[in-house]
């Protein structure tokens, strides 16, 4: 396979900042591959915390990019006051709102905690207005409780019957189901359309680094390409075993989240609007901002990096 870039092109190291989840497969096997590699890009992988971590990390130039749900890049507009933009897609979440044994229906969770990573961004909204959709009110009904990433939280869930729910993606989705946990529906089934994982970076940064951030995003393309080849499948669910140590029936599982059409890997990590739209709408409605009404979605994005980088991926 050949891959095009400039000639000019100088060696640079890329600091990526992301959640240890299977959503982030396609920059492992772009590295594993050879894609960044064939693009001069040499890529250190920073696995965070929590989403405070990730966003206060990037407003500090800690890393150039960050790979996690892009209601968090929102959040760093509105709340930190961050001129950052949103630069590609990845997957709508495929999370689902696992709960404890004992727990059969949403109206079970009546005096229950909820556990999440941060309580105003994201899949934290989107379990708060599941459970609204439900009439369960945050504080009147419920209360929720910090319990970190997708890992600690899952981790979490498991060791503390205190917390009765939270939103888990693969492959911990699927771990903890062996664990005695269980699934009350996706949140794609809950929901529907939603953008979740995306790239977000400094605007700044983007401007003065279109090439770099372009050759990056075209490699990222590629891999994910490459993740949900077919032909590929046996290889992704081995890499998924070994990665994130599951048994074979979770890394299979897992694989068939991420292929799933509509809730799980984009088609060459393409943003969803509608999804988009759904991520402001929710926190406009839970959140109260901008006056219940969301505001127009470009705010958030800058696409031109992503369009051109399509233009550059091999075929």
């Amino acid at each position: 396979m050949s891959v095009k870039h400039s000639p000019s092109a100088e060696p640079r190291l890329l600091r990526v900042n992301i959640f240890n989840t299977s959503s982030n497969l396609s920059l492992m096997v772009a590295m594993n591959e050879g894609y960044f590699a064939r693009r001069q890009l040499t890529i250190e992988v920073q696995n965070t915390p929590n989403s405070d971590a990730q966003r206060a990390g990037l407003a500090a130039g800690q890393f150039e990019i960050a790979h996690a749900a892009v209601d968090n890049a929102v959040a760093m507009v509105e709340s930190a006051e961050q001129d950052v933009v949103i630069v590609c897609g990845g997957d709508a979440g495929m999370n689902d709102l696992m709960v404890r044994a004992e727990i059969n229906s949403i109206a079970d969770l009546r005096g229950k905690l909820l556990a999440v990573d941060a309580p105003g961004t994201a899949y934290a909204l989107a379990a708060k207005k599941i459970l609204k959709n439900h009439g369960l009110i945050e504080n009147r009904d419920y209360g929720v409780k910090l319990a970190g990433g997708t890992g600690p939280r899952s981790a979490a869930m498991v060791a503390d019957p205190q917390l009765a729910a939270g939103m888990i993606n693969p492959p911990f989705s699927f771990t903890v189901r062996e664990q005695g946990l269980k699934s009350l529906g996706s949140q794609f089934s809950l929901l529907g359309p939603y953008q979740a994982t995306g790239a977000f970076v400094q605007r700044h940064w983007a401007v003065a680094n279109a090439d770099v951030l372009r050759r990056y995003l075209a490699a990222y393309i590629e891999g994910q390409r490459h993740v949900m080849n077919p032909l590929h499948r046996g290889e992704m669910i081995a890499l998924l075993q070994d990665k994130f140590k599951l048994s074979t029936h979770a890394a299979q599982g897992t694989y068939g989240a991420l292929v799933a059409p509509g809730s799980g890997l984009a088609l060459d990590a393409a943003f969803s609007r509608p999804g988009f739209q759904t991520v402001l709408s929710i926190r406009a409605e839970m959140e109260g901002m901008w006056g219940g009404v969301p505001p127009a979605l470009d705010r958030y994005l800058d696409l031109s990096h992503y369009d051109a980088a399509l233009q550059m991926a091999a075929v």
